[in-house]
């Protein structure tokens, strides 16, 4: 027994499954410029905000919500060219990762590529899906034959994608999924996560018109609203309906809806959001491209990959001087790398000048 009292014994009926599984791995630390979570930099425009608190005091939050967002999927649909009965909302994209696997993983199998997205395999584990991930070729391609005979070898289950990549950051052409979308056939659920589409200006959601293919999107990153938990899947309306058994009821807030709504009102704002990220983007890419010991990896994301002799050193140096980034060193081909989502452009100019003194060992004098 423990000090207060409770027994610190496990039970003996935690699945095994569960057992193996590690948690999902993330330490937070206090820094003054973050750029460690691929999060827009924007917070919520003033008058947004405003109507939050109006909302706020003006729903009834003594009562539940719609059993599903159907206003939100409305204007889902709208905004995504869309039949709103082929969108499936969820509090979050990992919600609908993990309703993905029950609804087609299950004792059978996930097969993905690594390095990518962690919750992927972290869920095909707790839910007992066999999991394949094969390593990503040259310039982080994708292994396209060893792809395909993975997924000619059965039973089925789910193939997952990121496009674009993540964490690499660069794209996938339309042929090349086209290709896996044909070799999954009809045994398996081919899941294209299209969590940074907007940056790259692409769109593969046509291939989800065909039946077994599914687009994942999120408000998390272009739209700015990480901390609402919104994320969304575009599918066949037949199977958007099996997808929604293995979401809870209820699982979107009032409040979540009326805020994702409001937001995707506010298109123009949304697209002079996005052109200041990637134009901070590649003007980042520019200067890292330029200090000796970086090597910097082209993206089309609103994040770069970029790899140093000592990441370790790098990162800790980073973060004594109030600038958080993300360690990637830890994954399959990513020896040495370090990841920076794009900010503000004060924050990225005090990224850049933090970075040169780590790497020189000289603090940069600012010019008089």
């Amino acid at each position: 027994m423990s000090q207060t009292g409770i027994s610190d014994q496990l039970p003996a009926a935690v699945r095994p499954a569960v057992l193996a599984a590690p948690a999902y791995h993330f330490t937070a630390h206090d820094a003054a410029i973050k750029l460690d979570q691929n999060e827009s930099p924007y917070p919520l425009p003033a008058e947004l905000t405003a109507k939050l608190a109006e909302l706020t005091l003006a729903s009834a939050l003594n009562r539940y919500p719609d059993i599903q967002p159907f206003r939100l999927q409305a204007e889902l649909a709208r905004s995504s060219d869309w039949p709103a009965a082929g969108v499936t909302v969820a509090g979050g994209s990992n919600v609908l990762i993990q309703a993905l696997i029950i609804t087609a993983g299950i004792g059978r199998r996930v097969v993905t590529v690594k390095p990518t997205f962690s919750v992927y395999p972290l869920q095909a584990g707790l839910l007992g899906a066999e999991l394949t991930e094969l390593p990503l070729g040259p310039g982080f391609s994708l292994p396209l034959t060893a792809l395909k005979e993975e997924l000619a070898r059965g039973p089925g289950g789910v193939l997952f994608i990121a496009a674009p990549a993540a964490p690499t950051g660069n794209p996938y052409s339309t042929r090349e999924l086209q290709e896996l979308q044909e070799a999954a056939g009809d045994e398996w659920l081919f899941v294209i996560d299209e969590a940074y589409h907007e940056f790259a200006g692409s769109d593969h959601s046509e291939l989800a018109r065909a039946q077994g293919t599914v687009v994942l999107r999120t408000l998390s990153k272009a739209a700015g609203l990480a901390g609402l938990r919104v994320g969304y899947a575009l599918s066949s309306p037949e199977l958007a309906r099996q997808l929604a058994k293995a979401i809870l009821p209820f699982s979107v807030s009032a409040l979540q809806q009326e805020v994702a709504i409001a937001m995707l009102q506010q298109q123009e704002l949304l697209a002079e959001r996005i052109r200041v990220i990637t134009s901070e983007r590649d003007r980042l890419f520019l200067q890292l491209s330029g200090l000796d010991g970086v090597e910097v990896f082209p993206s089309v994301t609103n994040f770069l990959l970029f790899r140093v002799a000592d990441a370790a050193g790098v990162y800790a140096g980073l973060l004594e001087r109030g600038v958080l980034i993300r360690r990637q060193d830890h994954l399959p081909g990513l020896n040495g790398c370090l990841r920076v989502s794009a900010g503000l452009p004060e924050e990225n100019d005090a990224f850049v000048a933090a970075l040169r003194e780590v790497m020189t060992g000289q603090p940069v004098r600012s010019a008089e």
